[in-house]
């Protein structure tokens, strides 16, 4: 039976409006701490920590409870997990069980005059006849009991508030991590769920060994990294579970997401793109939720989101990474229950989206430190797929280039092609920025040159910190630093200094490496980028080279 006694000391009771604040306070900092992304039992200790600062407690307890009410986990204040458990099982069983079984709260004035705490073996056993108070409150979740918040106090000293107000906000807190633990109970069985269905897919690709490799239109590249990439996005696509495209910048995550719609069953529906990087919070969600009439100054209409636009197709969402900790929760929900409202609306809109996103940040890293939340990062990553570095796949870089040049070549109505020395370079370059880069390189090239053949000689590779390093060996054995014969080449010592020779090995007709800058820059019209590309050295190299070794650029 429930004995329910109000701790009545009026010289101790603190004004109504002091305990509402510091209840209020109390409920805030306890949701901050059950909205962060961290384990269940990090944050339910982090809640019985916050209750022992605002409650006046000698002890409490946190515990859940499976479906046959055995404690699954306990935490409580200033105890460890053992110490926690250990005073949990403790409780007299008929106290702990009539909250379990009522679904009621339990306040018990003093212990020591209520039967339920009859044979407790603490009982006088620390504190000798000071009177004990005991409080226990039920969490509920899917139609039960699924735990107990319980404090004990010990004295007849005030509190933050009488016993009953005590439940009040007891039963406030309950709520709150009922509601977290259902939250996570959930997030953990889609993940399984998940988990098992990526798996039977990983399976499935890899019993495809013997299959032809079609390629991708638009993707260039027959490498073995490409042929395996391209195979697994052909076969993911066509189910609808969400995508995750990983790779550095320039790898060609938006071309492999076309993909992934394109080979759907939703290739007939819309594909809507929006890179998340180059958007702020307010815009961000107005971009992706859509707008009514009046919601913000300048919304004259109503406008709808990339989501309502995807509908029944694909959403491409790249940079994930870069979107806040705020809007990560927002996103999370629409993923979750598949439905949101416009900014300034109330009406809620369902969609079906399936949803493919990219980034070039180490999303798990992130989540460790905190910066992802974990369910959001398992929601979009069930299917990962990482997309190979240019460096990775250098006999690729032919093709790639060929492909560029043609495009050029079509733009602009010219019939420009490429000398076997510039392919050789440009194959032995590291592009750091990857195809991207590439692109840039050769259609850069192709608009400055001259002549109707592009040479090693013509090709910028920026500074020096790109190329493959030094002494690395490249794919057909030769080492960085080593061009065919007849093409200069430099290296830098330990000591940073620029050398100039041939591909040879040694000095170009026995000239010094003074004569053959000032040779270059002659023949260059006194030009130093020109002259820098005669010799294969960067702008910064060449600057370098001429400071060194005193030679005064002439002026025309």
């Amino acid at each position: 039976m429930n004995e329910m006694e109000s701790a009545t000391q009026p010289n101790a009771i603190e004004p109504a409006s002091v305990r509402t604040h510091a209840a209020l306070m109390g409920i805030y900092e306890i949701s901050k701490v059950l909205t962060r992304p961290a384990r269940l039992e990090t944050a339910l200790s982090g809640v019985v920590n916050l209750l022992d600062s605002f409650l006046d407690m000698s002890g409490g307890l946190i515990a859940l409870l499976d479906e046959e009410d055995r404690a699954t986990m306990v935490v409580g204040a200033r105890w460890n997990e053992a110490r926690a458990r250990e005073h949990f099982e403790r409780l007299p069983e008929q106290a702990v069980g009539q909250i379990v079984v009522s679904g009621m709260p339990l306040v018990v004035r003093d212990v020591a005059h209520s039967p339920l705490f009859a044979e407790w073996s603490e009982l006088n056993a620390e504190n000798g006849p000071a009177v004990r108070s005991f409080v226990g409150v039920p969490i509920k979740g899917e139609g039960r009991t699924i735990g107990t918040i319980t404090i004990e106090r010990v004295g007849s000293q005030s509190s933050a508030g009488t016993l009953d107000e005590d439940v009040r906000y007891l039963t406030m807190i309950s709520n709150l991590v009922g509601q977290t633990v259902a939250l996570q109970t959930m997030v953990e069985r889609d993940r399984e769920r998940l988990m098992v269905e990526r798996n039977r897919l990983e399976q499935e690709l890899e019993e495809r060994t013997a299959t032809k490799h079609e390629g991708i239109s638009w993707i260039v590249g027959e490498s073995a990294a490409i042929r395996e990439v391209t195979e697994k996005v052909k076969l993911v696509a066509r189910c609808n579970l969400p995508v995750l495209l990983c790779g550095e910048s320039g790898t060609g995550k938006e071309l492999f997401a076309r993909a992934v719609h394109e080979f759907s069953p939703r290739k007939e529906q819309p594909y809507i793109r929006l890179n998340c990087a180059a958007l702020s919070e307010t815009v961000l969600e107005s971009e992706l939720f859509g707008h009514d009439k009046g919601a913000f100054t300048g919304a004259i209409g109503m406008r709808k989101g990339r989501f309502e636009m995807a509908d029944g197709g694909t959403l491409f969402l790249d940079e994930i990474g870069e979107i806040s900790p705020t809007f990560q929760a927002k996103l999370l929900r629409v993923l979750q229950e598949g439905e949101f409202e416009r900014v300034g609306g109330n009406r809620t809109i369902k969609v079906d989206v399936r949803l493919v996103t990219a980034t070039n940040r180490n999303l798990e890293a992130a989540v460790i430190a905190g910066d992802f939340r974990s369910d959001l990062y398992y929601r979009i990553s069930v299917v990962p797929i990482f997309l190979p570095a240019l460096r990775e796949r250098r006999e690729d870089i032919p093709l790639l280039v060929r492909e560029f040049l043609k495009r050029f070549n079509k733009e602009h109505g010219v019939a420009l092609s490429l000398s076997p020395g510039a392919m050789e370079r440009l194959t032995g370059w590291n592009f750091p920025g990857n195809v991207r880069e590439l692109e840039s390189c050769v259609r850069r090239t192709a608009a400055l040159t001259k002549s109707p053949v592009l040479q090693a000689s013509d090709f910028d590779l920026g500074n020096e910190s790109s190329p493959v390093e030094l002494g690395k060996p490249l794919a057909d054995g030769r080492r960085a630093g080593t061009v065919a014969k007849g093409h200069p080449w430099t290296v830098a010592d330990d000591a940073g200094r620029v050398h100039i020779g041939d591909g040879a090995g040694g000095e170009q007709d026995g000239s010094t490496e003074r004569e053959r800058l000032v040779d270059a820059m002659e023949r260059a019209g006194w030009v130093q980028a020109k002259a820098a590309r005669l010799l294969g050295l960067t702008s910064r190299q060449m600057g370098y080279a001429l400071r060194k070794h005193g030679i005064e650029i002439k002026r025309f």
